[in-house]
Parts: C-alpha cells; structure tokens; sequence
C-alpha cells in the first residue's frame, strides 16, 4: 500500500510532537509492507536526506512563518501527492485538514489524525484560531476516516461532528537507559539531582510558571533543566529565557535529541509538565518509559497517560507546582513503582502495535 503523510515539518532530529509522531508511525509502516512518502519542510530538515530507515522524503518549500507555514506547505503538498497517486493521504492536524476537501476532490482518500484543538494554543491570534477551527469542521467532515490520538480529542470530535474517531495513541520506543555521563557533565548536573521539563518555548507549555514555581524553592538541591527551544523566536520565548539566566540554578540546553536526550532522561531526579493544553504528550510518555519519577498538570491528555492522582496539579497554579516540585524532588522513587509504569508504558504505547492499528485504518478505507 502507498501512503504519503503531510502535515509534519519533517524528520529526524525535527523538534515537535507531530513530528515525533510521524517518525515513529512512518518507520514502522515501512516494516509492516507499506511505501511511504513524507512531504517535509525545507526549511526545517536536511534537503540532501531522501530516505530514512525506508521512508522517502520529498521536501517541498515553505515559509518560516507561524501563520503561513502550515497553511503554503499543505497546498504545495496535496499537489504534490497528487503525483504520487497514494493510495493513502494521511494528514496530520487539523491545521493542515483545511484542505481535506482538495485532497477528496482530487480523488484521494484520506486519512486525518487531530493531535488536538490546535485553536485551544495561546500563541494564535483570533484570526489562526478560525483558520485552525475551520481546518478540524473541514477535516473532520470530509476525510474518509479520522483518527484521535487520545480519548479526550475523539470525545470532543464526537460532540461537535457527531462522528466517531478511531483512538490510536502516540507511541514511544523502548527506553534505552544511557550510564554515560557525558552531557551531565557538559551542563554541571549530578546524577538524580536535576529537574527535568523538555518541550517548544511556547506559552502552552507554561515553562514560565515552571521557572517561578522553581523560583519560590527555599533551598532548591536539584537545579532545574529545561530542553527545547522556539520554533518562532518570539516576546515570550525570549523573556523565558531572560527570566532563565537570571537563576544560575536553572539550565537551558536548547533543542536535543536522540543521545544527549536520552542520557538527560536516563539521570533525571523528577521530570516536570507544567502545560495548560496538550493533545497527547509524548515527552511525558518518554519520560515514563525512562521509569522517571513524573509530576504534571492536571489537564485531561496529561491524566489520561496514567499516572497516580497525587501527581497532578492544578493547570497554571505555580504555588501549587512549587509544592509538588519540594514534595516529589526529593522522594525515593520504589524500584517497584518505576516497574510498574515502564510495563504499563511498553503495552499501550508500542508503536509497532500502533502501526498496525493504523494500516488497519487504511484497509478499511480501501475496502469501503
């Protein structure tokens, strides 16, 4: 079966949860018999990188712009697939789900995956919040099948389109656990004794209210290591990090991946997600994986990955993120516990299973 995805900026080594998402899904589709195709965006990825562990991908032009990108690089791309003739388009968000109807008119099927109410994010202005509004109507009534990556997005589909959304969560690989201590050393970190948040210097992401709840810390034993970056260098990513280098506790290492991420993990006393909306986050499915001691916002996408109640805390309450921060930082984390939630994350977040709950998908479009 031929699939071409667009809707990513693209892969490897792309900062994103959708990006994340693609990688993970495309590479094991392509194991499962599947020719995939990623239409990526050149100004995010490697032009010179055609294929990936047996993915192809095309990199079409797109503007480095918040409001644009997603929008030019979408239309280039239907047009683009069109000459692929895919017997699957799956397109990823529903910001790119606006032309959903294109695609159709065109004579493709299509698939769509909402990683959430992107129009829920406090970056966009009202205009892009009618534009993604308009992309999730569009998307979810046009495509041939839809997809949810959580429980909660396809109970909100469902309210508002009265249509049902395949469930079919993010996925994260097995946790390889790093003893090097390489990038420990590089930033001054001690093994167990930092905090760890990792995510997109974007208002959602609530890493302002996570470096003032740190901030109240009398005397704070581990320091604080936010990863990540902006994708769009704006006011508020800015100030965060000016905010930042004002505590010489508090560490920003800029956007890492695959080892240096993975060794960051591997070491973390207490991971923190300090988000006011997620869709489904994979940065918390990872920091499970790594059997880490993990505290998050009690949004539903966070509540839903199936951490113990006594770890949430209230959305955008930084006094009630500092408590939880003096009361885990310094708690032993049972072997026992740790077990239990790498198992849970191994059975419901395995992508080869998620893959082939995906091609089941497909099927059931062609044969419709």
């Amino acid at each position: 079966m031929k699939i071409a995805i667009l809707g990513t900026r693209g892969f490897p080594n792309i900062q994103g949860g959708v990006e994340k998402h693609c990688e993970g899904l495309t590479i094991n589709l392509v194991k499962l018999g599947c020719e995939v195709v990623v239409f990526t965006r050149k100004p995010y990825v490697n032009k010179s990188l055609k294929e990936f562990d047996g993915v192809t991908l095309i990199a079409l032009p797109a503007f480095r712009h918040k409001s644009l990108e997603a929008f030019c690089h979408t239309f280039i791309g239907i047009f683009a697939a069109l000459r692929y003739k895919p017997d699957i388009l799956h397109i990823q968000g529903i910001g790119p789900g606006l032309f959903t109807p294109l695609a159709r008119i065109l004579g493709m099927n299509v698939v769509l995956t909402s990683h959430g109410s992107n129009y829920k994010h406090l970056k966009w202005g009202k205009f892009a919040k009618l534009v993604l509004r308009l992309g999730e109507f569009l998307g979810v009534i046009f495509a041939n099948e839809v997809i949810a990556i959580s429980k909660t997005i396809a109970d909100e589909i469902k309210k508002k389109y009265r249509r049902d959304a395949e469930i079919i969560p993010n996925g994260v690989a097995t946790a390889q656990v790093y003893k090097s201590n390489g990038v420990i050393k590089k930033y001054g970190l001690e093994k167990g004794k930092y905090i760890l948040a990792v995510g997109r210097f974007v208002p959602e992401k609530a890493f302002d209210n996570l470096i003032a709840a740190y901030s109240k810390l009398p005397t704070p034993n581990s320091k604080l290591v936010i990863v990540g970056n902006a994708d769009h260098e704006d006011k508020y990513s800015l100030d965060l990090k000016k905010k930042a280098g004002e505590n010489s506790n508090i560490v920003l290492t800029g956007f890492l991946t695959k080892e240096p991420l993975r060794e960051l993990y591997s070491h973390a006393g207490l991971f923190v997600l300090p988000s006011y909306y997620e869709g489904l986050p994979i940065v918390l499915l990872e920091a499970v994986s790594f059997g880490l001691s993990c505290i998050a916002s009690d949004i539903p996408a966070n509540k839903e990955v199936g951490l113990s109640e006594e770890r949430f805390f209230k959305a955008g309450d930084v006094e009630a993120l500092a408590e939880k921060m003096k009361e885990f930082a310094d708690r032993p984390f049972k072997e026992e516990e740790k077990r239990k939630q790498m198992d849970m994350i191994a059975q419901r977040y395995n992508w080869e299973e998620i893959a082939e709950r995906t091609l089941d998908v497909y099927r059931k479009v062609m044969q419709s």
